[in-house]
């Protein structure tokens, strides 16, 4: 009679962790490398004892030919969450890696401590300036939040795979270059004119040493460009931030 209860207990406990662990590792600054995995089982753990006394008592307990299969949906959906936020900081890292080539600093790569991998100057210095608002912005409560209320609306072994659920999917890590490009494009639309004008001061007065202050002009004017911009980023942030949030929710409610 003791064995039935723990068992379902332990179960449950698991289910909720598959889910949180997935969500830790693929979101934004909590899946970061440079925070250890040991703080991240921590943390898995503690959210897991933390959300079992509202939502344990759901949670059927599985078979055991069906734990694998919900274990592998399970992580899947926490991961899914994790990806769907996390496409904000991968257009903007697509932003940073053309920038940087339009600004003349593709040669310039420092590590990057989040992905632990050499990146331009330019994307890393989009990628903190974006984390610090993620962080002010309290988007990680946000994620903690969501991956909570999920088990409500898509309990634990109730998600289908459908193909509406997979044309959502695609559509939103499509809309990954869209969400690149509208970063970008006040300084690429810069510079290109900034090509164009050189290119015809260079057809006008051959003369001229274009190929000596083409770089620097450009670089100088896609500094100032970037700088003038940054104030709305914030406004620009919080709207996308929300927007991949409403598609993770969308992800889930259409595997349901």
């Amino acid at each position: 009679m003791i064995a039935l209860p723990l068992m379902a207990i332990i179960g449950a406990a698991l289910t909720i962790g598959v889910r949180l662990t997935g969500l830790i590792l693929f979101a934004p600054f909590l899946g970061s490398m440079a925070i250890p995995a040991r703080i991240k089982a921590i943390f898995v753990l503690a959210m897991t004892l933390l959300l079992y006394p509202t939502i344990g008592h759901e949670i059927a307990p599985p078979t055991l030919g069906g734990w694998p299969m919900l274990v592998f949906t399970e992580f899947l959906i926490g991961a899914g969450m994790g990806i769907a936020t996390n496409l904000v900081f991968e257009a903007v890292q697509l932003a940073g890696q053309v920038l940087g080539v339009q600004m003349g600093y593709s040669l310039v790569n420092i590590l990057d401590p989040q992905s632990q991998i050499d990146t331009t100057v330019v994307a890393l210095f989009y990628q903190s300036i974006v984390m610090l608002l993620f962080l002010r912005m309290d988007v990680h409560y946000w994620l903690l939040r969501a991956v909570g209320n999920s088990f409500l609306y898509l309990p634990p072994g109730s998600a289908h795979l459908t193909s509406l659920f997979t044309l959502a999917i695609f559509k939103t890590v499509g809309s990954l270059f869209g969400i690149g490009i509208q970063i970008a494009a006040p300084v690429m639309a810069a510079t290109l004119a900034a090509d164009v004008v050189l290119g015809l001061l260079g057809k006008a007065s051959p003369q001229m040493p274009l190929m000596l202050l083409g770089p620097a002009i450009k670089s100088l004017l896609g500094l100032g460009i970037l700088v003038a911009t940054l104030k709305y980023w914030p406004d620009l942030f919080s709207r996308l931030f929300l927007d991949s949030m409403a598609k993770a929710e969308q992800l889930l409610h259409l595997a349901s």
